[in-house]
This record gives C-alpha cells, sequence and structure tokens, in this order.
C-alpha cells in the first residue's frame, strides 16, 4: 500500500520537477485573474443594475436584471468552457506519465520495486487523475468564489459541472494511457486522444449522418461508432445542464442518461483495463 501511494506521490513530483505543475496552474491562474478583472458588475437592490465586460459597458436596456438568473447563466456559460479548457489542459499535463514511465533506466527502477505491473499502472492513473481533480477543484472553486464576491449568490451546483468534466476526463486519460502503453509516445497519445474527443463529437450527429450515407452498413457502422466511443458533446451540454438547472437536463431520460455515462464509463474502463493488460505483459 506504501509503495502504490508513493508512485502517486511521484507522479505530483514529476510534475513538479518537470515545470509541468507550475504551467498548469498558472495557466488556471490567468484564466481567474482574467475573468476577475474583465466583469464589473453594479448591484442595486439584488438586481443587475449596470455591467462591464472587458471595460466596456453591456447594455441592459435601462432595466433591472434579476441576479440569479444572471449568475446561472454565468456559471452555466463558464462550466462549458471549462469543460473545453479542464479537459484539454489535464491531458496536456497527464499524458506523458506513461511514455516517461517506460523510458530507459525509469522503467528499470519502477520494476525493482515490490508492486506488481497493473498497480504500478494504476497508480499512475490514480495520480493523474488527482492532478486533474486539484486543477478542476482549484478552477471552479476560484470562479465560484470570485462570483460569490462580485454578486453575493452562491450557488453551489456550479460544483456539478466539475464533476461530470472529471468523468469525462478520466475515460479520455485512460485511452491516453492505452495509446501510451502500446506507442511510448506523449505526441502520439495526445493526438490520437484529442483526435477522439473531437471524432466523438462529430458521432452526436449520428442520427443525421446515418441518414445522409447511402448504404445500410455505413449507417449501422455510424451507429456503433456513436455507441463505442465517449459521449464529449453529449457530457458537455450536460455540464452546461447540471449546473443551470435547465428543464432540458430534467427531462433527460433514464435510459439515455445512463446511455451516455454508461457507454463513456464502459469505454473507459475497457481502456485503462486493456492498457493493464498490454503493460503487465510488455518487454523492456
Amino acid at each position: 500500500m506504501r509503495a502504490w501511494l508513493a508512485s502517486v506521490e511521484e507522479v505530483f513530483r514529476e510534475a513538479s520537477a518537470r515545470w509541468t505543475l507550475l504551467a498548469y496552474f498558472a495557466l488556471s491562474s490567468l484564466f481567474i485573474l482574467t475573468f476577475a478583472l474583465a466583469v464589473n458588475l453594479d448591484i442595486v437592490d439584488g438586481a443587475l443594475a449596470g455591467a462591464k465586460l472587458f471595460g466596456k459597458a453591456v447594455d441592459t436596456g435601462g432595466e433591472k436584471i434579476d441576479l440569479n438568473k444572471l449568475v446561472l447563466g454565468f456559471e452555466s456559460g463558464f462550466a462549458g468552457f471549462l469543460y473545453m479548457l479542464g479537459t484539454f489542459m489535464a491531458l496536456f499535463a497527464t499524458a506523458h506519465l506513461v511514455p516517461r514511465l517506460q523510458e530507459k533506466g525509469t522503467i528499470d527502477l519502477y520494476l525493482s520495486r515490490p508492486v506488481g505491473r497493473t498497480k504500478l499502472l494504476l497508480s499512475r492513473y490514480c495520480g493523474g487523475l488527482l492532478l486533474a481533480a486539484a486543477n478542476l477543484l482549484y478552477l471552479f472553486g476560484s470562479i465560484w468564489l470570485i462570483v460569490v464576491w462580485k454578486t453575493g449568490v452562491a450557488h453551489p451546483r456550479f460544483f456539478l459541472g466539475g464533476l461530470v468534466i472529471l468523468f469525462g476526463v478520466a475515460a479520455l486519460l485512460a485511452f491516453a494511457f492505452l495509446i501510451g502503453v502500446l506507442t511510448s509516445s506523449t505526441a502520439v497519445s495526445l493526438m490520437v486522444t484529442y483526435g477522439i474527443f473531437l471524432f466523438a463529437a462529430v458521432l452526436s450527429g449520428h442520427e443525421k449522418i446515418s441518414a445522409a450515407v447511402s448504404s445500410e452498413w455505413s449507417a449501422k457502422t455510424i451507429h456503433a461508432l456513436y455507441w463505442i466511443f465517449p459521449k464529449t458533446a453529449e457530457l458537455l451540454r450536460a455540464t452546461v445542464e447540471l449546473v443551470s438547472g435547465g428543464q432540458t437536463f430534467q427531462r433527460l431520460g433514464q435510459i439515455n442518461t445512463l446511455a451516455v455515462f454508461g457507454s463513456t464509463a464502459v469505454f473507459g474502463l475497457a481502456a485503462l483495463g486493456l492498457a493493464a493488460w498490454r503493460f503487465s505483459r510488455k518487454d523492456f
């Protein structure tokens, strides 16, 4: 157990030693600072009387705007943006974990420890996921505090968006680990994982795409690919809807909700399982 925890801790040490950790949180801090300075609100009697965005006045039509609705709009919009930002930054910061582990000398040192190969790989995965979770908590926590400071309105449901993002990152990181085990290349891991992210988003329109193809087997292939890959576009919508409390999410049927999250979870578990299986049998 101690050896496993030590492997998780070394993920953070490695990120710190290679400046990854500093760059990761510096970029997040830059976004937080930009947000804090860009938005200026004039609150009168619990309603928005005026606003400035990046120094430019926002036309409110001379009417006071319900502050609660404004905050929900702000938070849901930023949750959607953080979905993209948080996912891309998390993969950039963690995709190197397996390729660097397999470098000559490094892998020899790790394999000399009393930790099985599967546990070693899973500890690196958990370390990467904790690193991503820490950054997401920093992003969401800071933005939430800024919103509360500027408006006095607190919506804890904003953090639900962070949980959905972390769920998506977990599935994509598992796939990045699989590619990392197979290729030992950080660049290939990033390119293929980002490619899957974008391709899966395109497949969210599988109904329209399959209707446009000329053959039945092509349509079935498109539908099959949709259910195989993670639901990146649907997770984005779920993030926004959960934060806003929108009726779209409330109207989602139980089957559709389980299908989106369930199929994404199966994709991640399958990728991580294959990565662990291949890593345990790989010659070094």
